[in-house]
């Protein structure tokens, strides 16, 4: 599964971070989103949501609604197939786009849905 990290981190006590590599030890192929980052651990990043490549399977979000907001019609154009809103990213906007759009729309903590098995 191809996996968009929107809001990913260089930081290890980040959530964004800690997802990134429990999808990569789950076997998901991740594609991380930051623009004022170039590498995380050794994994490229995009700088702008037009730049994704291929499909993307899930999207998983971890800016606040404020950085969020204005990403949106970016997020749906990359035509993910499941949006994932962690805790403290929700905004309704997003979630009316998302079902608009046809596109799974949940708010959970991704790190929960690896460790139980619902990702």
């Amino acid at each position: 599964m191809r996996v968009l990290i929107v809001g990913a981190s260089k930081k290890p006590e980040r959530y964004a971070n800690m997802a990134m590599k429990r999808l990569i030890e789950k076997g998901h192929e991740v594609i991380l989103f930051n623009p004022a980052e170039s590498e995380i651990e050794g994994h490229p990043v995009v700088n702008s949501l037009a730049d994704v490549e291929g499909p993307v399977d899930t999207v998983t979000l971890y800016v606040g609604p404020k950085h969020l907001e204005p990403m949106i019609d970016d997020i749906i154009a990359c035509g993910p197939k499941r949006i994932i809103s962690n805790p403290g990213t929700e905004t309704p906007a997003m979630a009316e786009r998302a079902r608009s759009a046809g596109i799974e729309y949940r708010e959970a903590c991704t790190l929960v849905l690896l460790t139980t098995g619902q990702f």
